[in-house]
């Protein structure tokens, strides 16, 4: 199984995010992810750079293979602009890019005032906008007029050797099977079982990747609160983390996720065992590359507790 480091977009500003591949390339990680958000999730994690821009400074500075987790296609911008970002992405990274995408978040997408979609019609914009991505991706001049987008005369000049990769983010059974039929790969987080089977026995064969959040610290108290104060939306259930629109809002949801209930999810402190532990849990849930988010600033001191304690414990 791939480990790969997940760079937080949230937390970190564009010249941090280099800063932390760079040790991740370093300290033996084989790939990256990376965050598309206009907003972070709550104002304590403070940043949200724009994607592409640090995408083409990772390109110069690491060679790991880079997933964007994920973007959304659809609402804030629009499919063709995404085409041609991902295609010079691709280009920068020398084939070593792959678009992740997802039907998105309120707290993203509505910023220009657009209507946000049900979910079924938020699937089908997605569905409609991997199709017209993979089209541009061709060369060809496009007209498209379709039930959601309108491209006319659109050709994408600047393109890789071969078409990018997309890979499909999916938490739900409807969106699972789309991302089998649509998708060259399958994006969710968590040790989710269920969800890869599904996946698999819907006909998809790419890889499936997925996210798991740890915080190392010197103490596992210094560790839980840390990741308590950052990330307690890691706790909301259900459809929230879609629906919400602002930072605030998860702020106020947030605030029915207790430090224990973090620390029974989130592999946190000096112990090196819960990190394999849950590693493990990811290969047995048949997940084929995993990418790790150290969360708060200590990001060097994980580094190195990584590769020095974790590594040598991980047998998958």
């Amino acid at each position: 199984m791939k480990l790969g480091f997940f760079l937080s977009s949230e937390e970190h500003g564009p010249r941090d995010l280099i800063r932390n591949a760079h040790m991740a390339d370093e300290h033996g990680f084989e790939a990256l992810w990376i965050s598309d958000h206009y907003h972070p999730w709550n104002d304590e994690q403070g940043q949200s750079p724009f994607v592409w821009g640090t995408i083409g400074a990772l390109s110069e500075r690491v060679s790991l293979p880079i997933t964007t987790a994920v973007t959304c296609p659809t609402v804030r911008i629009h499919p063709a602009v995404i085409a041609q970002a991902a295609a010079t992405a691709a280009v920068q990274c020398e084939g070593r890019f792959v678009l992740g995408v997802g039907s998105g978040e309120a707290l993203n997408e509505h910023v220009l005032g657009t209507h946000w979609p049900s979910a079924d019609v938020r699937l089908e914009m997605l569905e409609e906008a991997i199709g017209l991505i993979r089209t541009l991706h061709e060369g060809v001049e496009v007209t498209h007029h379709g039930k959601h987008y309108t491209v006319e005369n659109a050709r994408i000049y600047t393109l890789p050797e071969r078409p990018v990769p997309i890979y499909v983010s999916a938490f739900g059974p409807k969106a699972v099977r789309l991302a089998a039929r649509s998708g060259d790969g399958y994006i969710c987080v968590g040790p989710a079982k269920d969800l890869v089977r599904q996946y698999r026995s819907a006909g998809g064969r790419g890889p499936a990747q997925s996210g798991l959040k740890v915080c190392y610290a010197e103490s596992e108290e210094d560790a839980v609160a840390t990741a308590h104060r950052l990330w307690p939306n890691d706790g909301l259930p259900g459809e929230l983390a879609q629906v919400l629109p602002t930072p605030r809002h998860f702020e106020q949801a947030s605030s029915l996720v207790t430090p224990d209930m973090i620390r029974e999810s989130i592999p946190c402190g000096p112990d090196p065992e819960p990190y394999a532990e849950k590693i493990k849990e990811f290969a047995e849930a048949g997940f084929d590359e995993v990418y790790v988010q150290q969360i708060g600033p200590s990001q060097r001191e994980f580094f190195e507790f990584w590769a020095k304690e974790v590594v040598p414990l991980i047998d998958v």
